[in-house]
């Protein structure tokens, strides 16, 4: 689960098989009951219509921890004061060069690839709705400066920010023609 409305889709799904959740967190779930193969089949269907899957095996939900581990040092609110090799193997305690190797092993890319591509779509994100300028971005994600968001953000996405940026005044047009 990538998000807070996942999150709430999927207590919600589990609840309508009137299964009851303990615990709803980023990338796990933890229910009362043991679910009977039958609800596992129906609640894999529901979730997937939102673009989720149920992973069964421990590789499948590690590789989701440190998914989300990522998410969670991205989105943080209060600077994470530790860079995220360690905070990936404080969370897992696990070595991050074991995290790395698995993760690179279990996707097409390295932890540092999904992690600059989950930080271009949280710009993208606060250009799009937020009103932040570029310098208040680059502070939020713990950019060394503007210059390195704006040509790693041109790199990975394949146009500049300001056309992001032009996207909040589209939307803004299109919202107040209603």
């Amino acid at each position: 689960m990538a998000c807070e409305s996942c999150k709430v889709l999927v207590k919600e799904e589990l609840e309508k098989l009137h299964l009851h959740p303990l615990k709803v967190d980023l990338g796990e779930a933890e229910v009362k009951e043991t679910i009977p193969e039958k609800k596992q089949e129906q609640f894999a269907s529901a979730i997937k219509k939102a673009g989720l899957e149920l992973v069964h095996t421990k590789e499948g939900v590690l590789a989701d921890q440190i998914k989300a581990l990522i998410a969670e040092y991205i989105s943080s609110e209060e600077k994470i004061k530790v860079n995220l090799s360690d905070y990936l193997s404080k969370k897992l305690h696990y070595d991050y060069a074991y995290i790395s190797s698995y993760f690179s092993a279990m996707h097409a890319n390295t932890i540092e690839q999904y992690s600059i591509a989950l930080k271009i779509e949280k710009v993208k994100e606060m250009l799009v709705l937020e009103d932040l300028t570029l310098t208040q971005i680059a502070d939020k994600l713990n950019y060394s400066s503007v210059a390195h968001l704006s040509s790693q953000f041109k790199k990975v996405s394949g146009l500049p920010a300001s056309h992001f940026k032009k996207l909040r005044s589209v939307r803004r047009k299109t919202i107040q023609d209603l």
